[in-house]
């Protein structure tokens, strides 16, 4: 690293030296002064909040009863197991965090260097990719952990066989081998670039990263699982982002660099609050079961800690924002320095009390939900026959549905107060599209209706045909793409990324051209319909919450793509003819009634592992509801194909009366100047082209003009 010290040395871009700008920009560890000063006090915060969070964990372990004293005959992990697995854990989480935290500010808090990372990007960059294989290496540390502590067995008492079984087979193994092996990846990204998309794309690979544990954890096996598992990944995202970035901030010396990333992290940082807030209580409402157990269990004390110390960490917030920032904006670092490491210490704190939580019994363990198996496979006990109350009415809330939902609706009526506010018009029309897809989808997924979606295939289908066809429809009328351009700011530094920056680079990517390509579009459309209904992929998704959010993701992208294609008004889609786009469409129709009347002549059960098994009593035989369920998608498709086909012959029409407009101006400008426009060059061809072919010459004359 001396030549990256060195003035005379000359920058490179290859992985191991930082972008081309002035060195002096980027910081020396060896420098006197303040900056030395300031970054020695900066390396005591891990010792500090490592403390923190050890004391915290041993003291919530014992409080939460998750030490209970072994019982003589029943099988025992042994000491090792006991205080080894919380303690990796801890520290698996802490790396998972920071990582997160330094890719994210390289790639989208810091300022750039063209289409690289900043200087200082680039050291949270090559900081990132040591933190990453640590992370990956207490996954793998964990695999063995678990197996001891599920089986009962000292570690040093497994086989390698069945550590290798276990990580192969068992969800909660396969779970934690992914996660490594997605931090080993983030470890090569780290390493192998400086660019800017390179960096954003380690950034959300490390945030997906953290999630696969969620969904076979403790909220897996709980009752309503749809809150429980989608809560906590929420939780477990917005804390990566909250801590992870501020961790990041305070290895950042220039103080302009560290003001204007602060302000930009100031409102991730109030968003990460809010969804850690909500995700938290709906999460703990799950595993407590009644208000009561706050106070009567040993569960419900250290959910209260964590509320108590979200509430601190909340005040601290608002002390940055309304203290730090301004001074951080007068080259004052010094006060979000101490402010920004104390409360890292308090979040270091939070994290070991989250870990014993995940350790500990939850009150509603007692309940026999393993009892009734419907109720572990649902996560909700099975529903009584429909009736309008039971479908409109006992909804299950999935936060992830609702969250997408109530975000979209926020930010799009946020862009359209934007505009107006700035004296320009916006389309009521669209803003009416975007909402009532939103609604539509909201209400799918989560209202009762969604409950018979898992158990009958005739419900399951009616909520494909909706999620694919009409919520897409809306959404594309809604132009959000256009609204986002339109509202979006541009931020002051233009070295700086926003939200803007990186949806047009979005927009003019070579996916993006791939994607919008109709026959593209068009495939992964129909494979949600013949890919998921002939062959056994059915029923693997429903059997997992992943599963389940993958699908009903496809559907709801995989129509938006195809209809914004067909007649989408946002700009970035492949600009293709309208007769083209008409053909396609009627293609994708014919698809749909092909699939329609191929599941109709279907004799055999579809995804008869699942369906057999959740099956209502009430319910008509399987393969009568199976029929139904092939005449919705039969017949389902006509209206919203129909409205369709007449928003492109709509469209074909008015593209024909431009160009002919556009002609008459050309013609009538042409006449005014005395010059020949395009049609009349064109009907001299033909002319000359009518009269070669008459005496059988002057075709290499017509070559050569034209």
């Amino acid at each position: 690293m001396s030549d990256i010290r060195s003035p005379q040395a000359e920058p490179s871009r290859t992985p191991d030296a930082p972008p081309a700008t002035a060195v002096r920009d980027v910081p020396s560890v060896k420098a006197p002064g303040p900056g030395h000063r300031f970054g020695s006090r900066v390396a005591l915060v891990p010792l500090a909040a490592a403390a923190a969070a050890a004391a915290v964990l041993v003291i919530a372990l014992r409080a939460g009863g998750a030490l209970a004293v072994a019982i003589p005959g029943l099988p025992d992990p042994g000491p090792v197991t006991t205080w080894a697995l919380p303690s990796i854990r801890l520290l698996g989480d802490a790396l998972a965090t920071v990582t997160v935290g330094l890719l994210v500010t390289a790639a989208f808090l810091l300022p750039g260097d063209g289409s690289s990372v900043s200087p200082h990007g680039w050291l949270l960059l090559r900081r990132a990719g040591p933190l990453a294989a640590g992370w990956a290496a207490a996954a793998l540390a964990l695999i063995a952990l678990t197996v001891s502590d599920v089986l009962g067995v000292p570690p040093q008492r497994l086989s390698p066989a069945t550590v290798v079984s276990f990580a192969t087979s068992i969800s909660q193994g396969q779970a934690l081998l992914l996660q490594a092996g997605l931090a080993v990846t983030v470890t090569v990204l780290a390493r192998v670039g400086v660019s800017r998309g390179l960096a954003a794309t380690a950034a959300v690979l490390a945030l997906v990263a953290v999630t696969p544990p969620a969904f076979t954890g403790h909220a897996a096996g709980a009752g309503n699982h749809q809150t429980a598992v989608s809560s906590l990944v929420l939780h477990i995202l917005a804390a990566a982002l909250w801590v992870g970035a501020l961790a990041a901030l305070l290895m950042v010396r220039r103080s302009r660099q560290l003001a204007e990333a602060a302000a930009r992290y100031s409102r991730l940082a109030l968003g990460c609050f809010v969804a850690v807030a909500v995700s938290g209580l709906a999460n703990a409402a799950v595993r407590l079961g009644a208000v009561e157990q706050l106070w009567q269990s040993r569960y419900g004390w250290l959910v209260c800690g964590k509320l108590l110390a979200l509430t601190v960490l909340g005040l601290v917030g608002a002390a940055h924002r309304s203290a730090t920032l301004p001074a951080l904006r007068d080259r004052r670092r010094g006060a979000f320095a101490r402010l920004a490491a104390g409360e890292l210490v308090l979040f270091a704190a939070t994290f070991g009390l989250a870990v014993a939580l995940s350790r500990s019994p939850t009150p509603v363990a007692s309940d026999p939900v393993d009892a009734d198996p419907i109720t572990e496979l649902l996560g909700f006990p099975m529903p009584a026959a429909p009736t309008p109350g039971n479908l409109l009415g006992r909804p299950l809330p999935d936060l992830f549905f609702l969250t997408v939902a109530a975000v979209g609706a926020y930010a799009y009526l946020a862009g359209v107060r934007r505009l107006r506010r700035a004296g320009h018009s916006w389309p009521t029309a669209r803003t009416a599209s975007w909402l009532a897809g939103l609604l539509v989808f909201a209400a799918f997924t989560g209202l009762g209706f969604a409950r018979y979606a898992y158990v009958l295939f005739s419900a399951h289908m009616a909520q494909h045909m909706v999620l694919s066809m009409v919520v897409p429809i809306l959404l594309v009328g809604g132009a959000p793409v256009t609204l986002a351009l339109r509202a979006l700011r541009r931020p002051a530094d233009p070295q700086v990324r926003g939200a803007r920056e990186w949806l047009l680079r979005a927009l003019h990517s070579r996916s993006t051209r791939l994607l919008t390509h109709p026959v593209v579009a068009l495939a992964l459309y129909t494979s949600g319909l013949f890919g998921l209904y002939f062959s056994d992929l059915l029923g693997t998704l429903m059997r997992s919450h992943l599963g389940h959010l993958a699908m009903v993701a496809h559907f709801v992208v995989s129509g938006y793509l195809l209809f914004w294609v067909l007649i989408g008004i946002d700009p970035g889609r492949r600009r293709v003819p309208h007769p083209i786009l008409v053909l396609v469409h009627l293609i994708a129709m014919m698809a749909h009634g092909f699939f329609g009347l191929a599941l109709m002549q279907t004799t055999t059960v579809i995804a008869p592992d699942w369906y057999v098994s959740v099956h209502p009593g009430w319910a008509a035989p399987l393969l009568e509801d199976q029929q139904l369920g092939a005449g919705i998608a039969w017949a389902f498709g006509e209206l919203p194909a129909a409205f369709v086909m007449g928003l492109l012959v709509r469209q074909w029409i008015r593209a024909d009366r431009r160009e002919q407009a556009r002609l008459d101006r050309a013609a009538d400008r042409a006449a005014a100047t005395g010059e020949e426009d395009d049609l009349a060059r064109y009907n001299a061809f033909l002319a000359d082209v009518n009269r070669s072919s008459g005496d059988g010459h002057g075709g290499g004359e017509i070559r050569r003009r034209w």
